[in-house]
């Protein structure tokens, strides 16, 4: 063998054992998804809660999203729009903020407050006028880089109380419970 071909060998042994196994390959595509999913799940939301409904659409959701509710499942893109349009025609001056999103595979938790006041009818409550403040955490479950089911979790009760009295701090009441 002469000397070249030897420095072949070895230059390309160098560069095929420089690159990732394809266990290593598996996790940096696994987080690149990760990555993708979790800055269009945030630009859906920052477009919808700023007017934009129609971003609820095959491109973002599948067309069998499910909401969990205490009601029971919402299924389907129109109800999954129905549903949150209470929040963006119940509320005025709303605020929404996405505190953080974290994720692992295909399951994301967010973490965000709403803030508005209660002018319109929402979750079939007629306007009271009264101020939210809530915050909460959202379970999500992505498929093929779309959002396949989401679940809500904050303390109902506290915002009923806030909604229909008014005297009550959706969040300070009882801080820490979701």
């Amino acid at each position: 063998m002469k000397i070249s071909n030897v420095y072949f060998i070895i230059l390309s042994l160098i560069f095929v054992s420089c690159g990732p196994s394809s266990q290593q390959q598996q996790i940096l595509d696994d987080d690149a998804q990760l990555n993708k999913d979790i800055a269009m799940y945030k630009e859906t939301w920052s477009l919808f809660l700023s007017g934009d409904a129609s971003v609820i659409n095959s491109e973002r959701f599948q067309e069998d999203v499910v909401i969990v509710t205490p009601q029971g499942d919402l299924v389907g893109l129109e109800a999954c729009k129905d549903f949150y349009m209470n929040y963006v025609n119940g509320f005025s001056d709303l605020e929404f903020t996405i505190l953080e999103v974290l994720g692992q595979g295909d399951r994301l938790v967010k973490h965000w407050n709403f803030k508005g006041t209660h002018t319109g009818t929402a979750f079939g409550l007629p306007a009271t006028g009264n101020k939210l403040d809530l915050s909460g955490t959202t379970l999500v479950t992505m498929k093929d880089g779309k959002i396949a089911k989401e679940q809500d979790f904050f303390d109902v009760t506290q915002m009923l109380n806030k909604l229909t009295t008014g005297d009550v701090n959706a969040d300070a009441a009882n801080p820490g419970v979701l």
